[in-house]
């Protein structure tokens, strides 16, 4: 269930990635203090690529991940990581330890392979609220209604919509 929604978060990304050219990706948004769908689109990606390929060894550190500037302004570098996530990400639950910090390790701590995915999820999410914001200038570019939108709130939605 968990990898699913996962990847169904990451194809929604996507979907709309091959709607936007590269000067719509890495346009800067006053909205956004100056950052660009690029910017938040390599953010999340670089999250779960850190997660993904320091599965093996067991120790994360997402202050250490690769900062590739050509995932933030060209889309198909994008797509092209986001399909290598689509094809790794499915593996299984083993404990793992977080750390932080670039020069010093500040802060170790035990976690597992399923709740560092469903962090990656949200922060995603969280991620994809600020890029909807970016899109209000771009009219024609179509996503689905929940991008964005925390399942939660989806949820709750439902709910009151009864």
């Amino acid at each position: 269930m968990l990898v699913t929604s996962v990847q169904k978060n990451l194809n929604e990304i996507l979907e709309l990635l091959h709607q936007l050219n590269d000067e719509q990706f890495s346009f800067k948004h006053l909205e956004l203090s100056n950052a660009s769908i690029g910017e938040h689109t390599r953010h999340i990606i670089e999250l779960y690529e850190c997660l993904i390929n320091n599965y093996q060894n067991g120790k994360i550190n997402y202050d250490l991940r690769e900062r590739n500037l050509l995932i933030q302004t060209q889309t198909i570098e994008a797509i092209k990581s986001i399909e290598v996530l689509l094809n790794k990400i499915n593996k299984e639950n083993k404990t793992l330890q977080i750390e932080q910090g670039t020069i010093e390790n500040f802060l170790s701590i035990e976690s597992n392979y399923f709740r560092e995915l469903l962090y990656n999820l949200e922060h995603s999410i969280h991620h994809q609220a600020l890029i909807k914001v970016a899109l209000l200038k771009f009219p024609t570019i179509q996503i689905n209604e929940n991008f964005g939108v925390a399942r939660s709130t989806i949820e709750y939605r439902l709910k009151c919509a009864q």
